[in-house]
């Protein structure tokens, strides 16, 4: 059963891996969109779990460096998007024509 749930948990992993990976190259998503990010980390926990179930360290700490730094990024990204988002909501119609604005 153990090696059934990591060839599933694999599988599963490296389409989404692969699908963020295909989509971005075909120009459909951003490889600074909350998309690919949020692909990568749910592609990389799984493999992750995948190799953790079967016992392949290697493969362990490479998805879950790969996972972490995909988390770190997409935090990062919506921490940097809050101000702009705070800014633009307290921003008035004429800072809106100041910065010429439709």
């Amino acid at each position: 059963m153990k090696g059934l749930a990591a060839d599933v948990a694999g599988s599963v992993g490296v389409f989404i891996l692969l699908l963020a990976f295909g989509l971005s190259l075909s120009g459909r998503i951003k490889q600074k969109s909350l998309t690919y990010e949020l692909l990568n980390v749910i592609g990389a926990l799984l493999c992750c779990v995948a190799a953790a179930l079967i016992g392949f360290v290697p493969f362990v700490v490479l998805e879950g460096c790969w996972a972490l730094v995909a988390v770190a990024a997409t935090i990062n990204r919506q921490v940097a998007r809050r101000p702009a988002v705070a800014d633009r909501a307290q921003s008035t119609p004429r800072d809106e024509a100041s910065r010429g604005s439709p």
